[in-house]
């Protein structure tokens, strides 16, 4: 692993904005359930420009309701701070250990939502609290991206989720990440993927669909097989992504090839060949207030299927800007 992916602890604190309206602070985290009956993930972004922080979290799981709580004008916590509080909602994300234990204590008011794509309308359903106390340890190697102020870092997760006060204890696998600067949703298109396989790779990827300019990113970490060893980690040098897209822009299946570069003990390049399966949708409905743009964000918890009989789970996400949303120009 080059140098330039080394992620430094004090990034996981909050960064000084920039003069940009839409600059942004990101925290992000999601989770698996072990047995695959539940899974999640939450965002807490912050645009100090705007004095606005979201706060968007989905809790779902196969054939069950989907458990959807969004907030789009929170205060921004002044300082350093993490912790965000109004009203009903708090939200605490505590750095125990940088670089290695993230914690997010919050409580907040949800909907149950019986079909997902409702979150793209009026987003109304049975009010219920939500409560996560949840714990993200790392599990893997932070990585940071070369081309842009973002790290990810692969991780076990433990703790416990409450949905009207019945409790769900949490233990599985997940993926955080943390970024800072400009975050533009309505001008261009993505998908982002992180996948634990049953052989213990974590595998994780971004397609930025920039006209023109398309950019992958992301690593295969694979563990060496000794206790306490470090993964192997290698760059993703090529990528291909396509999915076959259903009613209300929810994605049916979707298709990854991937080749990741020599690590630093110069093993060969990987090919992996990837099937996607969604098996439950959290998807967000994003607009630029100041100029009316939106688009859609479906998140699903998905199973790998790889060509060379590997399976695995993790978390898949498309960002659909639509061209078709009044524009105000450039923001």
């Amino acid at each position: 692993m080059t140098p330039a992916h080394i992620v430094a602890p004090d990034d996981e604190r909050r960064h000084p904005p920039d003069a940009d309206d839409l600059w942004n602070e990101s925290y992000y985290a999601d989770f698996v359930r072990a047995d695959g009956t539940l899974g999640g993930w939450i965002r807490l972004g912050l645009y100090p420009n705007r004095q606005v922080a979201w706060w968007t979290t989905w809790i779902v799981g196969p054939d069950r309701p989907g458990v959807c709580s969004v907030n789009y004008h929170l205060p921004v916590p002044a300082g350093d701070a993490l912790v965000v509080q109004e009203g009903p909602t708090r939200i605490e994300l505590e750095l125990v250990r940088p670089l290695q234990e993230f914690r997010i204590v919050a409580s907040a008011p949800a909907q149950i939502l019986e079909r997902p794509e409702d979150a793209y309308g009026d987003g109304s359903g049975a009010e219920v609290e939500l409560g996560i106390d949840l714990s993200w340890t790392t599990d893997g190697t932070p990585y940071h991206y070369d081309v842009t102020t973002r790290y990810e870092i692969p991780c076990t997760v433990t703790g416990t989720v409450s949905i009207g006060g019945v409790p769900f204890a949490v233990q599985g696998q997940g993926q955080r990440d943390h970024s800072w600067g400009v975050r533009d949703w309505w001008a261009f298109g993505w998908c982002w993927s992180s996948a634990r396989l049953d052989d213990g790779t974590r595998v994780h990827l971004v397609d930025i669909r920039m006209p023109g300019f398309p950019v992958a990113l992301g690593y295969v970490q694979a563990p060496d097989g000794a206790a306490g060893a470090p993964f192997r980690v290698r760059s993703i040098t090529g990528l291909s992504v396509s999915e076959d897209v259903g009613p209300h822009g929810l994605p049916r299946s979707a298709r990854i090839l991937v080749a990741a570069g020599t690590g630093d003990d110069g093993s060969p390049v990987q090919n992996l060949a990837i099937d996607v399966t969604p098996i439950a949708f959290g998807p967000v409905l994003l607009r630029n207030d100041d100029d009316g743009r939106i688009s859609r964000f479906p998140r699903a918890m998905v199973r790998y299927g790889l060509d060379d009989g590997r399976m695995g789970m993790g978390w898949i996400e498309w960002n659909q800007p639509d061209p078709a949303a009044p524009s105000a120009g450039p923001v």
